[in-house]
């Protein structure tokens, strides 16, 4: 990554967020732009990589709370009306030339008037101490540094019962790894040769005007410091190819559908000897055709008849995964009610479990025989004078 990149690139633009944005924030954002333009959901879309690297660059910066302050800080320095060239600037009329590496690491003092060392200037080592990490470079000269793995989100669909329980599934995953077959040289041979053009830096500087030098990229060996006499035919030279491997994921009891699970250190190799990035596992639960869930607390309805709900009684209700609860009706329990039978619901993360929710539902039989007919003719004449609606059309008057 280029000093211009720093100065000319809107990060918080790339990300759709404001300058002032949270951590949290910038996380989340970039982890939309991630999920939509991955280019395993955009396979042959072009426009959607390039999205999906523009992201991931602007993260790595933004994310590191060191590296966006020397971001912030270096964009404020060359975005406020400093431009090399410019009048009264470095190179323009009136001004000064001087290169930029004596602003970002050069030898302390001697520098040009207003630069580095010089009256106005910055002193010591000039920029460098400041800009040194933002900008890959050390004191004399540029030195590619470790950098970490990117992050990688993959999705699971579970069992209504495994969501309740925990289970370990198989979890099959394609990130950016060193090539096996080259063992990440990009050599057939596995002996690269240090690249001349930027003596195994893997960058250049050019004059960028106004007495600046701009650091880039090395275009023949793609940043890499290292180029492949005979190219491997895996990895055409690159050193990194796509690795596909299967993880045995254990997923914790309790998760709710849309849980997003974190796993550090499972995502994406590392480049240099940096760390890998993290897995985020995203979870689907089925429904189940019985039990349903709230929170910690599974749900059922259990049908009842109007003898047992009129003069109550035990109903049998069924678990999940376990034996069958008794619970007792009162007498007059109304159609609706819900009752609780505790410690029958979803695990917690602390090892004890929710409670298993059960909505009585007073059954219509759809059939009657000509004695049950005769019973509930007998039971309505019984009860002719009372009327359930009139506390309705009561309240319904305002009375």
């Amino acid at each position: 990554m280029s000093t211009k990149d720093f100065i000319e690139k809107d990060y918080y633009k790339v990300l759709g967020v404001p300058k002032d944005a949270t951590e949290a924030e910038i996380k989340k954002a970039y982890r939309k732009l991630a999920r939509e333009n991955h280019p395993d959901a955009n396979k042959g879309d072009p426009k959607a990589e390039e999205r999906f690297k523009d992201a991931s660059e602007a993260y790595d910066v933004l994310g590191d709370a060191k590296r966006r302050k020397e971001y912030d800080e270096a964009r404020t320095l060359f975005g406020s009306g400093y431009r090399p060239g410019g009048p009264g600037g470095p190179g323009g009329p009136g001004g000064f030339n001087f290169d930029l590496g004596d602003l970002f690491g050069g030898a302390p003092g001697g520098g040009q008037p207003g630069g580095a060392g010089g009256a106005g200037g910055f002193g010591g080592g000039g920029l460098g101490d400041v800009f040194g990490g933002l900008f890959n470079r050390g004191g004399a000269g540029t030195r590619t540094q470790p950098r970490r793995g990117q992050d990688v989100e993959s999705e699971v669909t579970l069992s209504f019962t495994e969501a309740v329980d925990g289970a370990t599934v198989p979890l099959r995953m394609s990130s950016s790894a060193a090539c096996k077959v080259c063992a990440g040289t990009g050599d057939k041979n596995g002996t690269p040769r240090v690249c001349p053009t930027c003596v195994g830096t893997g960058q250049v500087s050019r004059g960028g005007g106004g007495g600046f030098s701009l650091t880039d990229p090395c275009v023949d060996c793609k940043g890499r410091g290292l180029i492949a006499e005979d190219p491997c035919d895996t990895c055409k030279g690159s050193g990194r190819a796509t690795s596909s491997r299967t993880m045995q994921v254990r997923i914790p009891a309790g998760v709710t559908d849309g849980q997003r699970i974190r796993l550090r250190g499972k995502g994406a190799p590392g480049e240099r000897g940096g760390p890998n990035g993290d897995l985020f596992v995203v979870v689907h639960v089925d429904a189940h055709p019985v039990f349903g869930r709230k929170g910690d607390n599974l749900t059922v309805t259990v049908p009842v008849t109007f003898p047992e709900a009129a003069l109550g009684g035990e109903v049998t209700v069924p678990t999940l995964g376990g034996p069958p609860v008794t619970l007792k009706l009162p007498p007059g329990t109304p159609s609706g009610r819900t009752m609780r039978a505790r410690g029958k619901g979803a695990a917690r993360k602390d090892g004890t479990r929710g409670d298993l929710l059960v909505t009585i539902e007073v059954a219509v039989p759809g059939e009657l025989s000509d004695k049950a007919r005769d019973t509930l003719e007998s039971y309505r004449d019984a009860t002719a004078g009372e009327d359930p609606r009139a506390a309705l059309f009561k309240a319904a008057k305002g009375d």
